[in-house]
């Protein structure tokens, strides 16, 4: 609320006059906070008590390169559940959606 109101009167204008500010709600994929860190990466304090500096590596053991032309290859063939096998094995954060798992891996036939 502070942030709308500071940018309509930066903007020349009056809250509530000029522009009404209006709760829409959060749409699909907002968030209210954005973690930029977790508890598993290495850190390392700086000069400033509530800043530190990523230390770790980021990236598994492997050649950068093998990596890329993994990701290039899976993406030229269109393969998008190999390029999201990749992408969890590459970036080790990340958690592809249920929706997405389900529109890009086959599902296997359950035996009668």
């Amino acid at each position: 609320m502070d942030l709308a109101r500071n940018l309509i009167l930066l903007s020349g204008l009056k809250p509530d006059e000029d522009i009404k500010i209006q709760f829409s709600g959060m749409r699909p994929g907002e968030k209210l906070y954005e973690e930029l860190s977790t508890l598993l990466e290495d850190t390392v304090p700086t000069a400033h008590e509530k800043i530190r500096v990523y230390a770790g590596n980021g990236m598994p053991e492997g050649d950068l390169e093998m990596w890329l032309l993994c990701l290039r290859e899976a993406c030229e063939t269109r393969d998008a559940g190999r390029l999201v096998v990749a992408l969890k094995e590459i970036v080790l954060d990340y958690s592809p959606s249920a929706h997405l798992l389900k529109r890009v891996i086959p599902a296997r036939a359950v035996p009668a």
